[in-house]
């Protein structure tokens, strides 16, 4: 069920439409992207996180918030609606138009969706989820080896100048 649940979120027509739309608004972009490798790399960390600190977490949880926390980012170009706030509401139908074995359960779906709204400013009191797709989606960056580092307009201290483990 673990993979069939993510291959039914990638494989989603929504999804993929709106993968399409950031990979067509991004095309002549020069600072961080938003696509699957960006996901993939924000999964990826968030998870070795899980494992390091022996939380209980599961992996499918964790995969699903970070292949969907960024989803909406073509609206906030093309719309300028924040993306966190877009994307939890493209998530929200993705999720719900799940098939019926493969959905996530209420309390899942609302702490994946709880974890895309809150994944670009950490609240004091942030779910597990939450906190962990905010520090994965920042660790994910190299600001370090990015050719445009000098031209972003990250905070200094958002940057990622050095390797941390």
């Amino acid at each position: 069920m673990l993979m069939n649940r993510l291959e039914s979120i990638r494989r989603h027509p929504l999804y993929q439409e709106s993968c399409q739309k950031i990979l067509e608004a991004e095309q002549n972009r020069i600072f961080c992207l938003h696509g699957m490798e960006h996901f993939l790399d924000v999964a990826r960390i968030a998870y070795i996180s899980v494992l390091e600190r022996q939380s209980t977490l599961s992996k499918d949880l964790v995969y699903a918030a970070a292949l969907l926390h960024d989803i909406g980012k073509w609206r906030q170009y093309q719309e300028g609606i924040p993306h966190e706030l877009a994307s939890a509401r493209i998530a929200e139908t993705i999720l719900a138009d799940l098939p019926e074995n493969e959905r996530f359960t209420p309390e899942e779906t609302s702490q994946i969706l709880t974890a895309i709204r809150g994944h670009r400013k950490l609240r004091p009191d942030a779910e597990a989820l939450e906190h962990l797709l905010y520090e994965s989606d920042k660790a994910s960056r190299a600001c370090y080896a990015c050719p445009s580092c000098a031209l972003c307009n990250w905070k200094p201290e958002k940057k990622n100048m050095e390797i941390k483990i």
